[in-house]
């Protein structure tokens, strides 16, 4: 059983999980993966940076693109997910809302599923349980990247709620608690404003433990900054990160690993 809290403590520090995506149309490095020659160069990179996690996507979520099919995305997997399990040396973990596909990339060796349905499914526990993988579960409000819900000047409050609710479900279920980890959806069904909200109450959201901030180079950090390249985000990107984590946040979804990790280590924000 893979567990985020045994993982924690043995670092004694926040996890940083590498974003590695598998797409030609990922919002800021769609394509820069998208061919077996670059997958293991890449994944070595990440290793020696100091990821602690490999996340692969193979389905992109960015705001204007088209979600592909499950067995586009399948098909993705297939042909890039042996490899990166084989050229990891950390955990690799599966950023996907499909059971059918967690359930195939645990079959090869991923052992976290990232899920972003933003909803409990049986399907997706009885994936979860079945195989002692961890499970990031994200919330969303019913929405997606392209949408903003309506929490009444409290998305805190909605997000703590989830939070309960997915904890007892999964617990119900016969998951262990160890293996859960809650990420409070930056970006996904929110606004701007909801986003930094959550990134300045940190230290409420990490109630629940490990909570994970996923702020790397998405919309929140342009509308602060006035940057609007995404790929030219990466240093606000990691003073956001690290700020996230001096409030609490023990896991942290990031493009460039080696820059969070000098930035985390260094203090001075």
């Amino acid at each position: 059983m893979l567990s985020f809290k045994d993982m924690v403590a043995e670092k004694g520090s926040a996890l940083v999980m590498g974003i590695l995506n598998v797409t030609p149309d990922s919002f800021s490095d769609g394509g820069e993966a998208f061919s077996v020659d670059s997958i293991a160069e890449k994944v070595n990179k990440l290793c020696i940076d100091g990821a602690d996690i490999i996340d692969v996507g193979a389905c992109s979520t960015a705001p204007n693109n088209k979600i592909v099919d499950e067995m586009e995305e399948l098909e993705r997997l297939k042909r890039f997910l042996p490899c990166v399990v084989k050229a990891s040396t950390v955990p690799v973990s599966v950023d996907t809302f499909r059971p059918a596909v967690a359930e195939y990339a645990l079959s090869v060796g991923a052992v976290i599923v990232n899920d972003e349905s933003g909803c409990f499914k049986d399907e997706m526990a009885a994936v979860v349980k079945r195989y002692g993988s961890g499970w990031i579960f994200m919330h969303t409000g019913g929405a997606d990247s392209r949408a903003s819900v309506d929490y009444n000047g409290n998305v805190t409050g909605a997000v703590l709620s989830f939070f309960n609710d997915m904890r007892r479900k999964a617990i119900a279920y016969g998951i262990n608690e160890a293996q859960l980890c809650y990420d409070c959806g930056i970006g996904f069904g929110k606004t701007r404003e909801d986003d930094l909200a959550l990134l300045s109450e940190c230290d409420k959201l990490s109630e629940y433990s490990p909570l994970l901030i996923g702020a790397s180079r998405k919309r929140v950090i342009g509308h602060l900054t006035g940057i609007e390249n995404p790929k030219e985000r990466d240093f606000p990107s990691a003073v956001a990160t690290a700020i996230a984590v001096s409030d609490g946040a023990q896991v942290v979804r990031v493009h460039n690993v080696a820059l969070t990790n000098d930035v985390i280590a260094k203090g001075d924000i």
